[in-house]
């Protein structure tokens, strides 16, 4: 039997259970003194966290992948687990979405799968094959970091049905190095930034949330794992697709782009959100110029530089949430409902 398109695990609330597990890099030395000081952060707030086997910072995973994809299994089919966070991404978490147990999920109640970088690579297809709604928002490590205006924290947008408004923070931050400060909790600012729109002009666009690291879901693409015009189809609703680079030059984001173009990521899309990157230019071809050679001939509008990846502060979206993307002179928000 096929899943239903679209299913909200219950809201979360202080007092549940929240499993940690790795099911791409693990965490060793500063970075493992940051996963604990941000498991007891969660724990001051009331949450019961419970940390897996898989946690091992010293190779490129934290396990083999049949063990890490066996307990993030498990994690997830748990009843008495609310949500699921890893500490962070890492490399090849698309070695276990193969691995996974769907059947077992398929017959679970929803439960929250938050991250975001490699893990985009799993929330693609909770919300596509199961349809689970999936949190891309802060990984454990930068859950601790206090939000913006204008943002809100992850945490908040997994407790309940909404409406969330979000607007633009203007802010541009950068990342705190563990070995420096394990404990920190502001993003420190490095200049200020806004969102925009292709060709100028204004947006009012609504659908439903899906996307992630386009390094990590391009990969995805045409398999069974990534079939979001499937997921779409079944939805029988507009979405909104959202994309951000982490590290790879213009030429390869281009291909990638081109990729989920032809495997019919954005034919039910009315817009295209674009994450501020700081992933290089190639000396013939930029950042936006790989987007546009990929999307620009499909007439969609596309929105640049929203708080959505590798440049902090992060600005959460819910996959499966119905959005409501507004951009006109000093208006920029983004409101999600979940239902």
């Amino acid at each position: 039997m096929t899943p239903p398109a679209l299913r909200f695990p219950r809201p979360l609330r202080p007092g549940d259970r929240i499993g940690v597990t790795s099911p791409s890099a693990g965490a060793s030395g500063a970075a493992a003194t940051r996963i604990a000081f941000s498991v007891d952060w969660l724990r001051d707030r009331g949450f019961d966290v419970v940390v897996g086997e898989c946690m091992d910072g010293t190779g490129l995973t934290s396990a083999p992948a049949p063990q890490r994809a066996a307990e993030l299994t498990r994690m997830l089919a748990d009843p008495d687990i609310a949500c699921v966070v890893p500490p962070w991404g890492g490399e090849t978490a698309i070695d276990l979405v193969d691995l996974l147990d769907w059947d077992v999920l398929a017959e679970a109640e929803p439960t929250w799968l938050v991250g975001f970088s490699d893990i985009s690579t799993l929330l693609v297809p909770v919300t596509t094959r199961l349809g689970w709604a999936t949190l891309h928002g802060d990984n454990l490590a930068d859950t601790p970091y206090a939000v913006p205006d204008g943002l809100l924290h992850w945490l908040e947008l997994a407790s309940g049905p909404g409406p969330f408004e979000q607007h633009d923070s203007r802010l541009v931050a950068d990342w705190v190095r563990f070995e420096q400060e394990p404990h920190a909790t502001e993003w420190p600012r490095v200049g200020a930034g806004g969102w925009d729109v292709e060709g100028g002009g204004a947006v009012d666009v609504s659908g439903r949330l899906v996307g992630g690291c386009i390094e990590t879901i391009s990969h995805l693409a045409g398999t069974p794992y990534g079939d979001v015009r499937g997921w779409a189809e079944r939805l029988d609703e507009p979405t909104i697709v959202y994309v951000e680079a982490c590290e790879d030059h213009a030429v390869d984001i281009c291909r990638y782009l081109h990729s989920l173009r032809l495997a019919g990521w954005f034919d039910r899309a009315a817009a295209v959100l674009v994450g501020r990157t700081s992933a290089p230019d190639h000396p013939q071809l930029t950042q936006r110029g790989a987007v546009l050679d990929a999307l620009g001939r499909l007439d969609l509008p596309i929105v640049w530089d929203l708080e959505i990846g590798h440049v902090p502060p992060h600005l959460p979206l819910v996959n499966g949430a119905l959005a409501r993307v507004e951009v006109d002179g000093d208006l920029r928000r983004i409101t999600q409902t979940l239902g």
